[in-house]
């Protein structure tokens, strides 16, 4: 992490968020879209993976939009703040859906209750991150 918060130190543009904040925030968003993917893997493991699919849809979602927004947290154009937070707001909301399908499994499946977990930790990334934006 100290290297990322190095490189975001050196950008000759003042990043969106404080550096500490960003640094966390990427590395939350980064983590969290993996987690989701081997969630995913995980589900379709599962002897009864029909029971999963929307687990599996959601996590892929979560994923999906975790990358997209930590592409967007890199982009350090003042006039796109906008859209960053138009960004962490969507997030917020695919990775609470994703919690919330997790948490359905989680008693019955160890990944989904670790994904859910990582989802609750990077929601709460988020909210600080629209927080400091707004």
């Amino acid at each position: 992490m100290a290297n990322l918060r190095q490189m975001i130190e050196s950008h000759p543009l003042t990043p969106p968020l404080e550096a500490d904040l960003l640094a966390t925030t990427l590395n939350e968003v980064r983590m969290c879209a993996q987690f989701c993917v081997l969630c995913a893997d995980a589900c379709l493991a599962e002897e009864k993976v029909e029971e999963m699919r929307e687990c599996i849809r959601r996590c892929l979602a979560c994923a999906e939009s975790c990358e997209a927004t930590a592409h967007q947290l890199v982009r350090y154009d003042e006039r796109d703040r906008t859209i960053l937070y138009s960004q962490l707001q969507a997030s917020a909301v695919a990775t609470r859906v994703c919690a919330e399908e997790c948490e359905r499994h989680a008693e019955a499946m160890e990944h989904c209750r670790i994904c859910a977990q990582a989802c609750r930790n990077t929601l709460k990334a988020f909210h600080e991150a629209i927080d400091a934006l707004a």
